[in-house]
């Protein structure tokens, strides 16, 4: 099956998850992973009409993406992989999404850089939704506190929230927690599912999933 094939499944896959549960054709955009993938490798993708994708590492991307933005306006580049606060300068210049704002150090350097490059990239906090130790993500109950550090202190605006729940439990649990934080923040999107599991992502109300493989092909 060609890259192309693999998108448009994607694409009713998710179209059907929206019609099963009720939603608005269209509530739940697709971000295309294409961390690890070469710029020929995603050339294909963004000729198939795809505009919104997602990298894990800041300097990956730089290697490939102002290329390709400059080749097909209208693209939307999120960082959905942990940010380090020497790399917030090069994140504001390139990423218009950047989804794991995760603890106060992050969210100071990234206000100090939009406010010096005068560049708003839209925000995420990412919920450690499992409390695993290995993993970034505000805990849960911090969450709320978090949010309004943000916006009150940092002038901050936040977005939405994202979580990547534990590979080996339910996911409909964490979606519904996530979904639960984001009413008691009052933040709009949420940022959850992967290739794995991002049906169950849509029925629990993702605004965005995040599926790289199911597109891609195995890294």
């Amino acid at each position: 099956m060609s890259v192309e094939e693999r998108l448009a499944q994607v694409k009713d896959r998710i179209a059907k998850a929206e019609r099963i549960a009720k939603r608005p054709a269209g509530s739940a955009t697709l971000v295309a992973v294409s961390k690890t993938f070469e710029a020929d490798d995603i050339r294909p993708v963004i000729a198939a009409g795809q505009r919104v994708f997602g990298e894990n590492r800041v300097q990956e991307s730089q290697g490939k993406w102002p290329e390709l933005k400059a080749e097909t306006p209208g693209i939307e580049l999120h960082l959905i992989g942990p940010l380090q606060s020497n790399k917030s300068a090069e994140a504001v210049a390139l990423f218009d999404v950047i989804e794991t704002v995760d603890r106060e150090k992050i969210a100071r350097a990234l206000a100090d850089e939009m406010e010096k490059q005068g560049r708003a990239p839209r925000l995420y906090v990412q919920v450690n939704t499992g409390l695993e130790p290995q993993k970034a993500g505000i805990e849960p109950k911090e969450t709320l506190k978090f949010v309004e550090l943000c916006r009150n202190e940092l002038g901050l605006a936040i977005e939405g929230l994202m979580c990547i729940p534990p590979a080996e439990e339910n996911p409909g649990p964490h979606f519904a927690l996530l979904a639960k934080l984001a009413r008691e923040c009052g933040v709009e999107k949420l940022s959850m599912g992967m290739s794995g599991d991002f049906e169950t992502a849509v029925e629990f109300g993702a605004t965005s999933v995040r599926v790289g493989s199911a597109i891609f092909g195995a890294r």
